[in-house]
């Protein structure tokens, strides 16, 4: 089997509750289970949420939400439980958000291999508009910067928490194109102290491309880390 050249399709939700966008992708990893023997298409869902706050259920992430409810229905932003990894992080408008349903199995790859080909997704996303990223050893995501400087010196423009079930993905990875930045102000963003979150229209000024166009761009290049990571897996490879 060509494992690069499997089919993918994109699925265009638009603006989309949470909840709503949750639901659907426990949809699609049922379809892409059972169908594994069909070799039904992997799908990216291209998504934007309307503000939210969501919280894992690692030990201590509920800790990293600094607002109290009051503050948070002042700012409009809900709170609400995930299943993926991670720890606490912010979705809104301005966010581009894929969630790649993938079978890692059919695609050769471990959770490792997968990750970073998210994070080379948003690193060549970024690139396409003059914005240098980089990955950080021990912490997941992109950011920008001179990689090799003092961690205090670079910031974080893309975060990734997901989830794998019978060897097949949820969840995924948001690009901070223009979002209120603010909005990060409430919480410690992936339980990180200390650390500075930045978006393209915060690095590039008017060069920030549309948020349109970086959405599609960013799920183009999804499909085409996925394809090139399978490529380079030897044929024995086992997702966990």
């Amino acid at each position: 089997m060509d494992r690069s050249n499997q089919p993918f399709e994109v699925e265009r939700l638009g603006r989309m509750a949470y909840a709503d966008a949750l639901s659907l992708q426990r949809e699609r990893h049922a379809a892409l289970v059972e169908g594994r023997a069909q070799g039904v298409p992997h799908r990216v869902l291209l998504v934007e949420h309307p503000p939210v706050v969501t919280v894992t259920r690692r030990q201590g992430a509920r800790e990293h939400v600094l607002a109290d409810e009051a503050l948070l229905q002042t700012s409009g932003v809900e709170l609400v439980d995930t299943d993926r990894g991670g720890d606490v992080t912010y979705h809104g408008p301005g966010q581009a958000i894929v969630y790649p349903i993938v079978d890692l199995q059919r695609l050769g790859l471990g959770v490792h291999a997968y990750i970073r080909a998210l994070e080379e997704a948003a690193i060549r996303t970024c690139a396409a508009w003059g914005i240098p990223c980089h990955r950080q050893k021990g912490a997941t995501g992109v950011w920008t910067g001179h990689e090799g400087d003092a961690e205090d010196a670079t910031r974080k423009i893309a975060a990734i928490g997901v989830r794998v079930s019978r060897s097949c993905t949820l969840h995924g990875m948001a690009l901070n194109v223009e979002p209120q930045l603010g909005h990060f102000g409430l919480i410690v963003p992936c339980g990180l102290h200390g650390r500075v979150v930045t978006s393209m229209r915060a690095e590039v000024g008017d060069a920030c491309p549309s948020f349109a166009e970086a959405s599609e761009r960013l799920a183009m290049e999804t499909v085409n880390a996925l394809r090139a990571a399978a490529a380079v897996t030897r044929p024995s490879a086992k997702a966990p």
